[in-house]
């Protein structure tokens, strides 16, 4: 429990990440009623965003790019060359093409699309880097 809930950076980071799964869940579970797929994928884009500062600021990332710049620090839990690390540059790449695709897209069924690609990039980030955090 330390692990999700030792700090508060560690307990909000948890709760909203909690909290992006629902949203995505809720999504996809009322998929038929949704409208405008643009402001859900703009929203997951937002929120995922800050979601992603507190995850890298909960696990040292900054600290690990600055400790292969220079080497004044301490390098954070995860290397710059790591699974969890490409796991999450896979997934920001797939959330950056969906979201960039998303705004020249006209139809809401290719917007429903993009949605489910930002959310696949997201889903795979969390899963790789509580999977990694967790047993390592």
């Amino acid at each position: 429990m330390k692990l999700y809930f030792g700090s508060v950076t560690n307990t909000a980071t948890t709760w909203m990440i909690l909290s992006l799964m629902g949203f995505i869940g809720y999504s996809v579970w009322n998929q038929d009623a949704i409208h405008y797929w643009g402001r859900r994928t703009l929203f997951l884009l937002a929120y995922g965003l800050l979601i992603c500062c507190f995850a890298a600021a909960r696990d040292g990332f900054d600290k690990t790019v600055q400790a292969a710049i220079d080497g004044s620090c301490a390098p954070g839990l995860f290397s710059l060359v790591s699974i969890p690390a490409i796991a999450g540059y896979v997934g920001a790449a797939a959330i950056l093409v969906a979201a960039v695709a998303t705004v020249f897209t006209r139809s809401q069924h290719m917007r429903e699309l993009w949605f489910y690609v930002m959310s696949g990039g997201v889903m795979l980030k969390i899963a790789v880097v509580e999977i990694a955090r967790i047993l390592g």
